[in-house]
């Protein structure tokens, strides 16, 4: 960070794409259900990877799974998992791959179920009362589950889902903006509360 730039989480560190995600993206309240679907099967595809590997890959993965257009991806079959495991462009994890095809169609059960991914995910927002009362970084870089991501991660798991555990999906809630934890001091925290303050729940 140099004295012009403004004050990040860290771990934003100091590459342009990432810098870019953290001040555009994360934590920003998002209801369209392919963004939905894309970060909940990135998260996924992230275990055990650090997260830049997988932002640097995005737009290959965007093209290897359709966009990750939750109809065309729940269509893929066999040889499309043969053609994914032979894309260098994308992590070629063959458990990771079928999952997110799996994923793909137990999303169009939740759709069908719920109107929208975007209307049951929100449901799992946490309260005020479940949130920390501490945004500085100390505090924050030692939460990787709570409470809702638990209950979150057990009920896609009781439909279904893989690769759907209760940090993946602490992760994913951090992504699509369902909580901020963007530390106190950085300057997307006080706009994306602003902008959740006026976000109608789907």
């Amino acid at each position: 960070m140099t004295d012009s730039e403004p004050v990040r989480c860290p771990w934003a560190g100091s590459d342009p794409l990432y810098k870019s995600y953290h001040d555009t993206e994360w934590g920003y309240p998002v209801t369209n259900d392919t963004r939905l679907f894309e970060k909940l099967c990135l998260e996924g595809f992230q275990s055990g990877l650090s997260w830049l590997t997988i932002l640097k890959k995005r737009e290959n993965f965007r093209s290897a799974f359709a966009g990750f257009d939750i109809d065309r991806v729940a269509a893929f079959d066999e040889p499309d998992i043969d053609r994914l495991l032979a894309d260098a462009g994308i992590v070629r994890h063959r458990g990771k791959i079928v999952s997110t095809i799996n994923n793909a169609r137990q999303a169009q059960k939740l759709r069908a179920e719920f109107g929208s991914l975007a209307a049951y995910f929100w449901r799992f927002e946490p309260g005020a009362a479940d949130r920390p009362t501490d945004y500085s970084w100390d505090t924050l870089r030692t939460i990787g589950t709570a409470p809702a991501s638990v209950a979150l991660s057990k009920d896609l798991k009781k439909r279904g889902f893989s690769f759907v555990g209760p940090t993946t999906c602490y992760a994913f809630m951090q992504a699509m903006g369902m909580v901020n934890d963007h530390m106190e001091g950085c300057h997307c925290r006080a706009p994306i509360e602003a902008q959740r303050a006026q976000f109608v729940r789907p």
